[in-house]
């Protein structure tokens, strides 16, 4: 039985990936979670704008509490979704954990600069997934306090 909700409700979890196996990893490894949390996915920037926004087919989408974000994407690419979100008044304080491939320093400098709360290198196997879950659960699920909107 989870622990930990987010005032009676499961904190909502939104991943930005183009890879379905990433995300059926992450939803894996999160299902594991000792913490009542939902996952939703989006496979782009633009749907993650429009689920962000609740436009279009995403109109009844809940705002997640913490986002997953992958940096490299066609279209609109995480960099950019990264910046239009923390340029946006009614979303910047989402907190937004950059979970990529790749482990590149100037990426890494280029995700703060663009206000990332953290940056994670994203694993490549299951067992691995897990342990990077369950630490992004016990801080920014259970320690950290996240705004309510």
């Amino acid at each position: 039985m989870p622990s930990n909700t987010n005032n009676g409700q499961p904190f909502q979890i939104l991943m930005v990936d183009d890879s379905p196996g990433d995300i059926r990893l992450a939803q894996e490894a999160f299902r594991e979670s000792k913490t009542a949390n939902e996952m939703h996915a989006v496979e782009n920037g633009i749907e993650a704008m429009a689920y962000l926004r609740n436009q279009e087919k995403y109109a009844d989408a809940i705002r997640p509490d913490l986002i997953l974000l992958d940096l490299n994407m066609p279209g609109k690419d995480g960099r950019q979704v990264l910046e239009e979100i923390k340029a946006d008044d009614d979303l910047r304080q989402i907190p937004i954990i950059v979970l990529t491939i790749s482990n590149q320093e100037s990426d890494i400098i280029n995700a703060y600069d663009l206000h990332a709360n953290c940056y994670i290198t994203k694993p490549i196997d299951l067992h691995r997934f897990i342990e990077v879950a369950t630490a992004i659960e016990d801080f920014w699920l259970t320690i950290a306090k996240l705004p309510r909107r």
